[in-house]
């Protein structure tokens, strides 16, 4: 599979989307990823259920770079709960492990395909409708911060997102402050997209059909051109949630993201008769 000019272009448009999207509206870039990624690996001959793996680990490795550039301008204005960090993030490593080393490579990829549109279609529901937890209780102790972080990183490692649509409404619902919620989210980012990228390449290591400058299941040529495109953007979109009507655009993209998942869903049916 050659990298032709095109595909570059498309990519590139892709990443800065993906980057504005997410400094505007605060998602994950993986939601709209993830779709246009695997469509355009399925477009270049690659089987769908390889190109929704591929997708998705492509996605999970853009958050390393996103996540860092995030993290340092909540971490300047001391949103981020390093404490909560510390709780979460070794169990975080441990579910985004058995999800990308293990499940995610003995999963076929239709059924990646449901798990995926699945995501989306909660997610999107719940943009739509602006739904935000009651705060009920206080954060648990050690073993329960290690067990939900051992739930975040194991769905994180089978969707190709951060964690977010997790991690923001467990520490609202335990009372943690909606902004530190969400710079404590971005910092967990890191060692989510760390551990499952790990996992990914592992799992991927021996596969003979995987298409040209593939390490295990990540695609190179969309990891490095979306990174470099979503961190340009990603600020230019913070900048402009101060000017435009972010709920109004919420609800609207939220009918975009269900139009995503019913193409993933569609992709997930032809998949299986693959």
């Amino acid at each position: 599979m050659p990298i032709e000019p095109l595909l570059i272009l498309e990519l590139a448009a892709l990443g800065l989307t993906t980057g504005f999207l997410a400094g505007l509206l605060g998602i994950g870039g993986g939601m709209i990823m993830v779709p246009f990624i695997s469509a355009m690996l399925g477009a270049r001959g690659v089987a769908p259920g390889l190109a929704v793996k591929m997708a998705i680990a492509t996605s999970m490795a853009t958050i390393i770079f996103t996540s860092i550039s995030s993290v340092r301008a909540h971490h300047k204005k001391g949103a981020v709960r390093w404490d909560i960090v510390r709780g979460l993030a070794p169990g975080i490593v441990g579910g985004a492990m058995v999800a990308s080393l293990g499940v995610f490579s003995l999963l076929k990829g239709a059924l990646l395909y449901f798990i995926f549109a699945s995501f989306v279609s909660f997610s999107a529901v719940q943009m739509f409708l602006n739904k935000k937890p009651a705060a009920t209780r206080q954060l648990p102790g050690m073993p329960g911060l290690l067990g939900t972080g051992g739930v975040i990183g194991f769905l994180s490692g089978l969707v190709g997102a951060g964690g977010g649509f997790v991690s923001v409404p467990f520490m609202t619902w335990c009372n943690v402050a909606i902004h530190n919620a969400v710079a404590t989210s971005a910092a967990l980012g890191f060692p989510i997209a760390l551990a499952n990228v790990a996992g990914y390449i592992a799992a991927g290591q021996g596969l003979h059909y995987l298409p040209p400058h593939s390490i295990g299941y990540l695609w190179l040529p969309a990891l490095i051109v979306i990174a470099c495109c979503s961190v340009l953007m990603a600020p230019l979109g913070a900048r402009a949630a101060h000017a435009l009507p972010v709920g109004k655009l919420k609800r609207a993209f939220a009918v975009v993201l269900i139009a995503l998942a019913l193409y993933m869903f569609y992709k997930g049916i032809n998949a299986l008769g693959a």
